[in-house]
């Protein structure tokens, strides 16, 4: 039985030995023919690989179904943590409602209490966003109200929050808006609390510019930016966004506006202020003192021939 098993291991320790050099052979050639670089031999490599690669989608199959499955998981972990971000989110939302809704219900107090005259002429047109003509080189949309609603140019665009841009060109069907993040943008602007005037530039970034401030130690970060109303581009107190500080450290406006998903924009029908030339119509003629009437030693009032007090 010994000498049976030593001559079953003399016979089988040859063939290892010849099946591993063939293997090693094998890929040595293989490795050859994958580093030539010759027509003829990317032909047959091409050959050989339609030949295999299609008769081992079998093989294939399992790890496929174990990276379809690894990617579903990863999905899965997204979309808990999406869910549970908006769930936060929406316990916010719910807080921020409750603070605007008594915020509205003060606000329309005050303004009964003051009686203030809100400007009629201030309405506003709903218009859908038709094309994102968006580039490097120009930022505007194209809305589908123009000449036949009663668009002018420069009439300011807003989404449900903040100011989005102007209107730049008026069809009779359609408009274009170019957004106050263009290169051509330039909207004056205040900050608030300080109330420091500054220019709102675009220089095609999410974040534009704010230039010219008056005093930029009285701004900081999370300050309120609305329309100043200067020059007669857009009506004042137009919400526009929060100050912040970019990489470069210059001073750029955080906008309350979604530019990256607009799909309905507002267009404030804006008329401009009547310039006042001069202020006689609207104050009151200035009336000479009345004299004292002088009288005569009758005890009454000396009277010229036409009538008049003497």
């Amino acid at each position: 039985m010994a000498r049976d098993r030593q001559q079953t291991e003399d016979f089988v320790s040859p063939v290892r030995r010849l099946l591993v050099g063939m293997l090693v052979l094998f890929m040595f050639a293989t490795f050859l023919i994958w580093r030539i670089d010759n027509p003829r031999v990317e032909r047959f490599r091409m050959m050989v690989i339609d030949a295999v690669v299609p008769n081992f989608d079998w093989a294939m199959s399992p790890v496929t179904g174990v990276m379809n499955l690894l990617s579903d998981f990863q999905s899965y972990q997204r979309l808990a943590q999406q869910n549970s971000d908006l769930r936060r989110e929406l316990q916010d939302m719910k807080s921020w409602r409750e603070a605007a809704i008594q915020l509205d219900q003060e606000n329309a107090r005050l303004r009964d209490l003051i009686n203030v005259q809100l400007d009629p002429q201030l309405t506003r047109i709903t218009a859908v966003v038709l094309a994102d003509s968006g580039s490097p080189f120009r930022q505007s949309v194209l809305l589908n109200v123009g000449a036949r609603d009663g668009i002018l140019d420069g009439w300011p665009a807003m989404d449900g929050i903040g100011l989005v841009g102007r209107i730049s060109g008026v069809g009779n069907e359609t408009s274009r808006v170019i957004l106050v993040t263009d290169t051509s943008s330039q909207v004056p602007v205040t900050i608030q609390p300080s109330g420091q005037r500054a220019i709102l530039s675009g220089d095609n970034t999410i974040n534009p510019l704010l230039q010219f401030i008056e005093d930029p130690d009285q701004v900081k970060p999370g300050d309120r930016i609305v329309t100043s109303g200067d020059g007669g581009v857009f009506p004042a107190d137009l919400l526009v966004g929060q100050l912040a500080r970019g990489t470069d450290g210059r001073p750029r406006a955080r906008l309350s506006a979604d530019l990256e998903r607009i799909e309905f924009l507002r267009v404030l029908r804006s008329q401009p202020t009547a310039r006042i030339e001069e202020a006689g119509p609207l104050l009151a003629p200035i009336t000479a003192p009345a004299l004292p009437v002088a009288a005569d030693q009758d005890g009454e009032a000396d009277v010229s021939e036409d009538g008049s007090d003497g």
